[in-house]
C-alpha cells in the first residue's frame, strides 16, 4: 500500500501538463516548499484530497498531526489562525 503524497504523484506525473511541478510540502513556518504560500497551498489541498480519497477521517488526523506541528512551530501566532489555515479548508460532509 502507498501512502497518499506517493498517490498523488504518481497521479501528477501522468498528468504533467494540468499539475505544476515541485512538491508542495510544509516548509519551516509552514509556508509551501515550493510556491511559498501558506501550507496547505491550493495545489496541496488537491494533492491530499486526491491521495486520501474521501477518507476525511484519515486526512483530518493526518492534518491534525500538521496542526501540533504548527502550533509548536509559529508560537506568537493565534492557534485559532492555525487552525483555520490547516484544518478548515476540508469539505464538510453533506
Amino acid at each position: 500500500m502507498i501512502g497518499p503524497q506517493e498517490r498523488w504523484y504518481r497521479h501528477m506525473r501522468r498528468n504533467p501538463r494540468r499539475y505544476p511541478t515541485g512538491r508542495h510540502l510544509p516548509a519551516q513556518a509552514y509556508r509551501c516548499q515550493s510556491c511559498s504560500d501558506p501550507w496547505p497551498c491550493a495545489p496541496a489541498r488537491l494533492a491530499l484530497l486526491i491521495g486520501f480519497r474521501g477518507d476525511r477521517v484519515g486526512l483530518l488526523m493526518y492534518l491534525a498531526a500538521h496542526l501540533t506541528r504548527a502550533l509548536e512551530a509559529l508560537p506568537d501566532t493565534h492557534p485559532a489562525l492555525v487552525a483555520s489555515q490547516i484544518l478548515y479548508w476540508v469539505p464538510r460532509r453533506h
